[in-house]
């Protein structure tokens, strides 16, 4: 009989629209203080030359999001339960994905600050250490109750808002001596690469596009959306085979959108950084750096465009904090529930913990904020602990291709060569990442 969850998926492409949402999630994390600061700065420093790193680094890695995916689409499981069941030590991977999100305390720290040091120069007159806390306390609000369609529709608003400002500012960028031609875009597709930029080239590869993080939160926004309640439990039948194959394909239709949004941002702050601070001797770091560009456009196009970058520069920068708590709110219930520490199963009790989180990390890192006062190290101490565990994911995701290679569920010659390139591109730049650190 036929469960009455179970649907089949639709056929048209306006009705398919409908079922996208877990993307405008993931776009809302990915850019985020990544992008704003370190893309620029890697345009700042290359020109043109280095543009299509960024654009490589966008379009590579989505192959491992679509695994993870497509793993919780056919598992229909949240994901520390496939976890568990990767080979080697007893739940390693889910105790090595709990110990380093934890350290990455200190970048959703970093994250948070810069929103607030984003507010302090559009209102001087608020002190970022008060408005921290005050962001903090409008996460929690956003996120304590666990609503899927919260989380949805403001991440939409998000994107909205980010997507419209990084164009606007494209734009307003050519109405000003800083303009460049489409011959100077095409000037960085030549996949030329300077000695000299090759440390920053890699660092902003790591940076920019799906991280460990996302990856992982993606599968938490699959589920709850509803592609594996969809699909049904695997019976073996090929009306589950064709079900499964068809919500899979809509899941690659949403991860497609989240792709062009976010590599759309991305590009954009990289020209600007290429356009407007290449050839200066002294490049700003950290959130100096959104003062140098919020100057650069008052000095070009008045002081009305100063308040539009700061603004936009605060709903990129806060985006990330709102889809953080809202993906950590997901994962550390489902890790405490795996390692037997509360029943996952119970929703009263997985209700409980979901809104003490909310409480409690945005406390944790506006506190971090507070006592490091350094919001671009934040950030860039987040990166390496991701690039650790990006490893974990990229292994993992092997795991996951292997496991559920036979089924043959939306899977070509071209999306199998897609994720060996993914991995392999993933695997090399982690471990070179690593590498700096001795």
């Amino acid at each position: 009989m036929t469960s009455p969850e179970i649907k089949d998926p639709p056929s048209l492409l306006f009705e398919k629209i409908k079922f996208l949402g877990p993307g405008f999630i993931l776009s809302a994390s990915i850019v985020g203080s990544g992008e704003l600061i370190a893309t620029t700065v890697l345009g700042a420093e290359g020109g043109f030359i280095t543009f299509w790193v960024i654009l490589v680094s966008c379009l590579v890695k989505v192959a491992i999001q679509l695994e993870f995916g497509k793993n919780a689409i056919i598992t229909g499981k949240p994901l520390m339960v496939s976890f568990a069941s990767l080979p080697g030590p007893k739940n390693w991977a889910i105790w090595g994905t709990f110990v380093l999100t934890l350290f990455k305390i200190v970048q959703v720290g970093g994250m948070i600050g810069g929103a607030a040091i984003a507010l302090n120069m559009l209102f001087p007159y608020l002190s970022p250490y008060l408005v921290v806390f005050i962001l903090g306390l409008i996460t929690s609000l956003l996120i304590f109750k666990n609503y899927y369609y919260v989380v949805e529709r403001t991440s939409i608003l998000l994107v909205f808002a980010f997507t419209l400002f990084t164009l606007a500012s494209l734009i307003a960028v050519n109405f000003s001596p800083y303009s460049f031609s489409l011959g100077d875009i095409l000037s960085g597709l030549h996949f030329e690469l300077p000695p000299h930029l090759i440390f920053v080239a890699i660092g902003a590869f790591g940076i920019t596009g799906v991280a460990s993080d996302e990856i992982i939160a993606y599968t938490y926004w699959c589920l709850e959306k509803g592609y594996a309640t969809y699909t049904g439990e695997n019976d073996g039948s090929k009306a589950w085979k064709s079900r499964a194959t068809a919500w899979i394909k809509i899941m690659y239709l949403d991860a497609f959108v989240a792709m062009v949004i976010y590599t759309l941002v991305t590009a954009s702050f990289y020209l600007l950084g290429a356009a407007i601070l290449h050839g200066n001797e002294l490049i700003p770091s950290g959130n100096e750096l959104i003062e140098t560009l919020a100057a650069i456009y008052t000095q070009t196009l008045g002081e009305n465009a100063r308040f539009a970058y700061l603004t936009g520069a605060f709903f990129v920068l806060y985006s990330s904090v709102f889809a953080t708590l809202a993906y950590w709110t997901r994962l550390f219930p489902d890790i405490f529930g795996e390692l037997g520490w509360i029943n996952w199963h119970n929703l009263k009790e997985r209700k409980k913990w979901v809104a003490l989180l909310a409480w409690v990390f945005p406390l944790l890192w506006a506190f971090t904020f507070v006592f490091v006062k350094l919001p671009a190290f934040m950030v860039l101490f987040g990166g390496v602990i991701g690039s650790v565990l990006l490893l974990l994911v990229v292994y993992a995701a092997v795991h996951f291709q292997l496991k559920n290679q036979p089924l043959q569920l939306a899977s070509g010659p071209f999306s199998q060569f897609m994720f060996w390139i993914s991995v392999l591109s993933i695997g090399l730049v982690s471990l070179y990442g690593i590498l700096q650190l001795f």
